[in-house]
């Protein structure tokens, strides 16, 4: 045998191997697609429920879609501050893809990207979580801004009178473990529930550099700083001013509580 049908031989089967494998790969990512989809929305309505503090410990996927089917998903314009559930297809309808869309965001001028994502969708998907009355118990409002290292992109609740805090939970970020990281701690986010957001009209709420004193009358408008994480802290904070500000929620969150929304 000849070295180079030997060459073009082991060619010919490493060409069919990469093949083989392509299809395989291919055709797994197709029947697996699905069911990531299906994790991918469970993951959210999970966050969304630990951002409120209605998350069940060792909670099934049983458990949380039937506790979700009690929350309202609802779009709102970020212009008007009013409720557009016809604006867009909820199904298909990806907040943070418009975000990139000229056509469906704008451009933030420096004086207002506090959070430092450049561009604001128009459209927002928010949760309410209703009495079996249909009043309304929590509000729950997506938020995004730059940290140290990365956009965090979390939830946070709001009481009914849309400026008690009930939550807050951070999904993903690539701050600093032990750091930045501790947004992830049980322990710092218990710090948010009851925290006030509004003061005299004006956004408040912020982290402050050490620990809060409760007998400090800003106490109410101050939480706790993410211990040797200066910019991180600052990141959440200028987040947080930014979605439930003018160019955020403020808008909506007014219009909620006038029953204009």
């Amino acid at each position: 045998m000849s070295s180079n049908d030997s060459t073009s031989k082991t060619l010919m089967v490493a060409l069919a191997l990469c093949i083989v494998c392509s299809v395989i790969v291919s055709g797994a990512a197709v029947i697996l697609k699905p069911i990531q989809e299906i994790n991918k929305t469970l993951d959210r309505k999970r966050n969304i429920l630990a951002a409120a503090g209605m998350l069940e410990k060792s909670a099934t996927a049983e458990d949380i879609n039937k506790q979700f089917s009690d929350i309202n998903t609802r779009v709102v314009d970020l212009n008007t501050g009013k409720f557009a559930d016809d604006a867009v297809d909820l199904a298909r309808y990806d907040p943070l893809k418009a975000a990139k869309d000229p056509d469906l965001s704008e451009a933030l001028t420096t004086k207002q990207d506090l959070a430092k994502i450049s561009r604001r969708e128009q459209y927002a998907v928010v949760y309410l979580v209703e009495n079996p009355q249909g009043d309304i118990e929590k509000v729950i409002l997506p938020i995004r801004g730059y940290g140290l290292w990365s956009t965090l992109y979390g939830f946070i609740a709001l009481e009914s009178d849309g400026n008690t805090i009930a939550g807050l939970g951070f999904y993903e970020h690539g701050e600093t473990p032990g750091l930045g990281g501790e947004v992830d701690n049980p322990r710092w986010k218990a710090f948010w529930p009851g925290k006030q957001v509004y003061r005299d009209g004006e956004v408040e709420i912020g982290l402050v550099k050490g620990s809060v004193d409760p007998a400090d009358v800003d106490a109410p408008w101050e939480v706790d700083g993410l211990a040797g994480a200066t910019l991180t802290s600052k990141g959440v904070t200028n987040l947080v001013h930014f979605w439930l500000g003018k160019n955020g929620f403020e808008p909506f969150l007014n219009n909620l509580q006038a029953g204009e929304a």
